[in-house]
């Protein structure tokens, strides 16, 4: 492309000074020829005037003499009266040519060895008609025409030169852009997903870099979501492999039952295997729209029915408070089951048989606060336990159970804490923002410090210290 941007701007250069300098050429040959011809003709006429005045030899020599060189101007007139034909200089032209300017009456030019003669009528007293003839030597007609001519090529070929470096310049702004834009796009198709091109060059190829990195950046974020989706759909598989694990403890001894206790774990692991795997990517849950979302009390209630069932096999008391009424959230149904799941499992997983735990409701005026606390160990450290792909350093923890809470909580606008609850284990507390605020962006650390409305603090806090 840059050649052929090249090779078009050379013709068409080339075609322009040839068009235009070779006529210009040609206009300054025919200006020289004129000026050393008027210059010519200058010369006869300064020997006009003497020759309607007097014919005598002697006076016309001083004439000539005065007027030009012998070598240059010569004098021819007629015989008449009986008097001899006068010839004054030298003699160049031919007489035949003489005779036709004496017979025509008029100015005429002849070509003769080393240029060329003037050949002027004048008419004298006696009715006769002399001629005067000036010598032009070709040497002065082509005066300056070369020299004209060197420059015009000069500036030609500058011309060209010039407009061969803009073409390639020009050439290299588009190719070079173009040339990064395919790089990019070979590299984003052998997997190289940090592949991107720098936005500039013409405006078509800038706007194609911004498509292209755009196009980009959606399928990094498209793959990164299929991925989260794999590991948040095998987090989701805990569940009931929990409800499994604790089935086959009282399924007592027998080779059927440690297959089945065997096969349990093998599939446990093979689900932690494909959470650790799955890469990191952006937070994808997203609020509900406008007028959807779901009862936060009825999922409560619905998912501590499935778990207390759970909670009763392995003797934990279970205490559920602020799901009597309904509660509206901003979130679908199946998210908010998600991570009450997530947070219900980890209390099974993480701490032993009969502690145990509660989950309270709180309802504010723009927020919502669903607290989950157990009366376990607690969490040492509750910010690497909010970092998605570490977990709490326990066996089986990845972290992804917290993960799925904070993404849900953050997608309305509120975040997730870890702290101590007050059965003396961990409380993970579910702020759930009701006001559609944008969504917080603090990537996977711990939740900050917000100002919190006073109406749903004093709640809350009236409802920590009658529990």
């Amino acid at each position: 492309m840059r050649w052929a941007l090249v090779k078009v701007c050379l013709a068409v250069t080339t075609m322009v000074v040839v068009a235009f300098a070779v006529p210009l050429g040609l206009v300054v040959r025919e200006l020289a020829r004129d000026r050393a011809f008027s210059n010519a003709e200058r010369e006869a006429a300064a020997v006009v005037p003497a020759l309607s005045i007097t014919t005598e030899r002697d006076q016309l020599e001083r004439v000539v003499a005065s007027a030009g060189s012998d070598a240059g101007l010569a004098v021819h007139i007629p015989a008449t009266d009986g008097r001899a034909a006068v010839d004054l200089g030298r003699k160049r032209a031919s007489d035949e040519d003489i005779a036709t300017v004496r017979r025509l009456g008029r100015a005429s030019t002849s070509e003769v060895p080393g240029g060329s003669t003037l050949l002027q009528p004048v008419a004298l007293s006696s009715g006769a008609m002399a001629v005067v003839e000036v010598y032009v030597p070709e040497s002065e007609v082509s005066n300056g025409v070369g020299t004209a001519w060197a420059v015009l090529a000069a500036v030609g070929a500058a011309l060209v030169v010039g407009s061969v470096a803009v073409a390639d310049r020009l050439g290299v702004r588009m190719v070079r852009p173009a040339r990064r834009l395919v790089e990019g796009a070979h590299e984003l198709g052998e997997g190289k997903l940090g592949a991107r091109v720098p936005e500039d060059g013409p405006t078509e190829l800038r706007l194609a870099a911004v498509a292209f990195n755009s196009m980009a950046d959606q399928v990094v974020q498209l793959l990164a979501n299929e991925r989260e989706l794999a590991a948040d759909l095998s987090h989701r598989l805990r569940t009931p492999l929990t409800v499994l694990r604790l089935n086959t403890a009282s399924l007592g001894d027998g080779a059927a039952a440690e297959q089945t206790r065997a096969a349990v774990a093998q599939l446990e692991r093979e689900v932690d295997t494909i959470i650790r795997t799955a890469r990191e990517a952006k937070p994808q849950t997203a609020a509900a729209g406008p007028g959807a979302g779901c009862d936060a009390a009825e999922v409560v209630r619905e998912r501590m029915a499935f778990w207390s069932a759970l909670a009763e096999d392995e003797g934990r008391k279970v205490r559920v408070a602020g799901v009597d009424r309904p509660v509206r959230i901003p979130v679908a149904r199946a998210d908010l089951a998600a991570a009450l799941d997530a947070l219900l499992g980890n209390v099974f997983r993480h701490t032993p048989e009969g502690t145990a735990f509660a989950v309270d409701v709180h309802n504010g005026e723009d927020a919502v606060i669903v607290l989950v606390s157990d009366a376990g160990s607690g969490i040492s450290d509750p910010q690497a336990a909010m970092a998605r792909g570490r977990g709490s350093g326990s066996d089986g923890s990845t972290g992804l159970g917290l993960d799925i809470v904070r993404r849900l909580a953050e997608s309305t606008g509120g975040d997730v804490r870890i702290g101590s609850s007050v059965l003396g284990g961990t409380e993970v507390r579910l702020w759930i923002q009701l006001d559609g605020r944008e969504p917080v962006r603090r990537g996977h650390r711990g939740a900050v410090r917000r100002r919190r409305p006073g109406k749903l603090v004093s709640t809350f806090n009236r409802s920590r210290t009658r529990s």
